[in-house]
């Protein structure tokens, strides 16, 4: 019996001392070395020399604080948070929804087809969207225009900037939280759905009340992951739009991006990545909270 245990201890640290290593090297040392590099002014110059390094303290963070490009930055990322998060969440679940039903057929085929944008290349989705939004020939304003309405400059126009990204972010990101929905509606007992709608309960009601307490924790895994990727928004504007025009699809990562790779200042990149890593924890910790409160942890 203790040989057996033993051998099961063994096999146990097998399995888990590569894990603890990964996590260690891979998440907390980096997460450890940018908080240490926030705090100095590590630059192109401590680059070439480390002797050109100096202990800043706050003075990043300090600096950001008054810096009207980071809180423009701030801005957008929560517009695309506060707007997007929603969008993908309602999108995925009317979708899973929908394909839940009993009237509808290929189910199969049309879960792949909506899945497909989610593992398709950005790069390649990123020109087929720029194509299909182009003032001159794109599809979308061809569509407007035999209803009379004027080409618009989607990408290139500060207010349609944001809604026009959006609108490709969403539709790219939706097919994840479509299964994550999917599987969670077919735990939901049968049953209790067909007791409901004898006790004359209306679709609304079974949904509120049958279906919603079912998929609760798929809600939250969905809304903690979603608002985890809006938060973390850099790819699709950097290829779409080069977060402009005038700034106006600059998140907090392209921000970071723009002052670690651009112009060398990766002590200042640095403090903004602590101030993402801490936002998403925060508001993680919310969700959770409220998680718990609704039941659905």
């Amino acid at each position: 019996m203790t040989r057996r245990r033993s051998s099961e201890a063994r096999a146990g640290l097998a399995f888990t001392i590569p894990v603890l290593f990964a996590t260690l090297a891979f998440l907390v040392v980096p997460t450890v070395a940018g908080l240490l590099l926030s705090l100095t002014d590590f630059d192109i110059y401590a680059l070439a020399d480390l002797a050109n390094l100096r202990l800043v303290g706050s003075g990043n963070y300090l600096a950001l604080a008054h810096d009207p490009r980071f809180w423009h930055a701030v801005w957008n990322t929560l517009i695309f948070t506060g707007i997007g998060v929603p969008a993908a969440i309602g999108a995925s679940l009317v979708t899973a929804l929908l394909l839940d039903s009993a009237t509808v057929g290929w189910k199969p085929v049309w879960r792949l087809l909506l899945f497909a944008p989610y593992v398709t290349t950005l790069v390649a989705t990123a020109l087929v969207w720029r194509y299909v939004l182009d003032t001159r020939s794109g599809l979308l304003n061809a569509a407007l225009g035999v209803v009379g309405i004027a080409p618009v400059d989607w990408l290139g126009d500060p207010k349609t900037s944001i809604p026009a990204t959006l609108i490709f972010i969403v539709w790219k990101a939706f097919g994840y939280n479509m299964l994550v929905f999917t599987a969670a509606l077919a735990t939901v007992s049968t049953d209790l759905r067909e007791a409901a709608r004898l006790d004359g309960a209306g679709p609304v009601a079974r949904f509120r009340h049958v279906t919603l307490p079912a998929i609760g924790p798929a809600l939250v895994l969905a809304s903690v992951l979603s608002v985890a990727n809006f938060l973390q928004v850099f790819a699709e504007p950097y290829v779409m739009t080069h977060g402009g025009p005038a700034q106006s699809t600059m998140t907090i990562l392209y921000f970071m991006f723009d002052e670690g790779f651009t112009w060398w200042n990766l002590g200042t990149a640095s403090a903004v990545a602590v101030i993402l890593f801490v936002a998403i924890l925060g508001i993680t910790a919310v969700q959770a909270r409220l998680a718990r409160r609704l039941e659905w942890l």
